[in-house]
């Protein structure tokens, strides 16, 4: 299953992996916002000392950058997704679909879901892109 990048997307994700050294599996651009995927293990590459990295990325780009570490577990990348939130996530099938049950503390549960469910459509969309899963439910 490959991730289909937009040439804005290309052209970030080019631009970041030539500054920091780190390997980036996906890029997603919003508005004020450019979502990097670092590839397991290369969260500190892609971060640089003090945050350094970020901070210049940030500077080019003229958007706030965002950093996801990728997993190959589906429960474990979702899990990320949401950090620094601690989330448990559980994958069903239902009717032929894969959702993922992610449960939080009552108190974190607005966090999660994001102001107008911006930060549970980017797990979604990223779900789907990276695990093929139809849906994020958050308990």
């Amino acid at each position: 299953m490959g991730v289909k990048l937009s040439e804005e997307s290309i052209r970030y994700l080019t631009l970041f992996e030539s500054l920091t050294g780190a390997s980036i599996k996906d890029c997603i651009v919003q508005d004020d916002k450019v979502i990097f995927v670092v590839k397991k293990g290369d969260m500190g590459l892609a971060i640089g000392k003090g945050g350094i990295n970020v901070e210049r990325a940030r500077e080019i780009i003229g958007k706030k950058i965002e950093l996801i570490e990728h997993s190959d577990n589906p429960e474990e990348f979702i899990a990320n997704i949401f950090k620094p939130i601690k989330v448990n996530v559980k994958i069903i099938e239902k009717g032929g679909k894969k959702i993922a049950i992610v449960s939080v503390n009552p108190q974190y549960k607005g966090l999660v879901i994001g102001k107008g469910g911006k930060n549970i459509n980017k797990a979604k969309e990223l779900a789907k892109r990276h695990h093929d899963i139809d849906d994020v439910i958050v308990k």
